[in-house]
């Protein structure tokens, strides 16, 4: 078969499924964009509770601008202006909420929100160790490995045991504790 021949019956294909389930495709490719992209979410999370955010805000004891959230921060001045896309992600997640000072100001104040009042360490239900160790990198990794995993018929393939191990610690102990080698 000829390319051209090929390649015209591969768009006709394509029209056509685009034709008969444009809404579906859409819908599908929406539901995979998501979960290849909601580690952004986690990771975001993460970075705001090493850098204090939700503590700087609460410590505050009012709502911050980002210019003021900026100066207490523990970064590099040179990626002060990449805290503005870090604090988007995380109100667009529900974590912090952005509010006008007024509607003159373009600039926004950031305050917490419930779900990152449960960040913050005074609070008894506290999810922070809890999310720390789920992504910290020493549970992460072994996913990586997943299909050597089940491609091998070794059952103690190492990087990921320690999945297995963990979780069967947590049975056993009633508890998480991971510890590094």
């Amino acid at each position: 078969m000829s390319k051209n021949k090929m390649s015209g019956t591969r768009q006709l294909s394509f029209k056509l499924v685009l034709e008969e389930n444009a809404t579906e495709l859409v819908h599908a490719q929406a539901h995979i964009l998501n979960h290849i992209f909601n580690f952004i979410n986690s990771m975001s999370l993460k970075c705001a509770i090493e850098l204090g955010i939700p503590y700087i805000i609460h410590n505050n004891g009012k709502p911050m601008t980002l210019s003021e959230l900026i100066t207490v921060l523990p970064i590099h001045p040179t990626k002060a202006h990449n805290v503005y896309r870090l604090m988007r992600i995380l109100i667009n997640s529900g974590f912090f909420a952005g509010e006008k000072i007024s509607e003159n100001k373009q600039e926004e104040v950031h305050v917490l929100t419930e779900p990152s009042k449960l960040l913050l360490k005074e609070n008894p239900l506290s999810v922070t160790p809890f999310l720390l160790i789920m992504l910290d990198p020493i549970l992460t990794t072994p996913w990586h490995h997943l299909l050597n995993w089940f491609q091998n018929d070794d059952p103690s393939v190492k990087k990921i045991a320690h999945i297995f191990h963990i979780f069967l610690y947590r049975d056993k102990y009633g508890y998480i504790a991971v510890q590094r080698e």
